[in-house]
């Protein structure tokens, strides 16, 4: 059997949500290549611990063991949620590809069918996130509104189970697992970005193999969308010059502006405040859409070098400088 004959190994965390998006790769992988891709279910520490992502820090937790099989060669490539990745790039591997977005909002489950701002005072929302913690009770407290926010862990499954058992009266999720996993229809409120920023990189996925290994590297990049790929770079450089993890209370997102059909220029929002939301640093830029790795990376680093200039490594809690 030659090497084109033989299946790719594609490897994945076993989530349903992770094995859902990297069967949606694999599928386009066969049709690039005409090889067959075989999905590879790995166990990562994210997925074991029980404590709160905030606390065993978030970066790279769901991410290394998978790295480390690419690295000793037990799998050919890899498909990872972006928003997960450690902001640094490892230089034996390579992203090869960022696929075209999914719908980067957060949204909300809730009881009855309930809107965010139709929640009773006093409501439990559960979300495992800082980021959106901060967001959801600033854009409370601003509206008059009262809600607690509860810190929860665990799958779409377990997270929805919250409130289909009345635990809680609403969970927020982001909208592209559950487009994923063909949930969509139980969302009751689509979360506006101008609301809560998701995390960097949310709704996007990266596929990614060894550096060496060029010739499949050229065909994952048959799957690349050139536009997502500058928006996310963009997102995740503003990340890392707040040096903060994706645990960190940081929301951004980088958006295409067009006139008519043609995008020409690229707005990056970001957003950092504290869990409680009583403060807030949001900030937004636009420029001329990014052209080049390099010309993202620096639209990120300028407006993350605002942030700070407005307070931002306060907000951090312990990750600041």
């Amino acid at each position: 059997m030659t090497a084109a004959d033989k299946a790719l190994r594609l490897g994945t965390r076993r989530s349903k949500l992770a094995m859902s998006q990297s069967g949606h790769v694999a599928e386009a992988v066969r049709q690039l290549t005409g090889r067959e891709v075989e999905l590879v279910e790995i166990t990562t520490y994210g997925d074991t611990s029980r404590e709160h992502l905030a606390q065993i820090g978030g970066t790279g937790v769901f991410v290394t063991a998978l790295r480390d099989a690419l690295v000793r060669g037990e799998i050919d490539f890899a498909v990872h949620s972006l928003k997960d990745l450690p902001t640094s790039q490892p230089e034996e591997l390579t992203l090869a590809a960022v696929p075209v977005r999914e719908d980067p909002r957060d949204v909300l489950i809730a009881r009855s069918g309930l809107t965010f701002t139709e929640l009773p005072a006093g409501s439990r929302i559960g979300t495992g996130s800082p980021r959106r913690m901060a967001q959801l009770n600033a854009y409370a407290r601003s509206h008059g509104l009262t809600v607690e926010t509860v810190p929860i862990r665990g799958n779409i499954d377990t997270r929805i189970g919250y409130v289909e058992k009345g635990e809680l009266d609403a969970v927020v999720l982001a909208a592209a697992g559950l487009s994923r996993i063909g949930r969509t229809a139980e969302v009751t409120d689509f979360l506006a970005t101008d609301i809560v920023l998701p995390a960097p990189g949310q709704g996007a996925l990266a596929v990614e193999c060894t550096a060496r290994n060029g010739e499949l590297a050229a065909a994952l990049a048959e799957l690349d969308d050139p536009y997502t790929r500058v928006a996310v770079t963009a997102e995740r450089a503003l990340l890392a010059a707040l040096e903060a993890g994706c645990s960190a209370p940081v929301g951004a997102l980088a958006d295409l502006l067009a006139d008519g059909q043609i995008a020409n220029e690229m707005r990056l929002r970001g957003v950092v405040g504290t869990p409680d939301g009583t403060e807030l640093v949001q900030l937004s830029t636009t420029g001329s859409v990014p052209s080049s790795h390099d010309e993202a990376l620096a639209l990120g680093r300028e407006l993350a070098a605002e942030m700070l200039a407005k307070g931002a490594a306060g907000l951090m809690g312990e990750r600041a400088l």
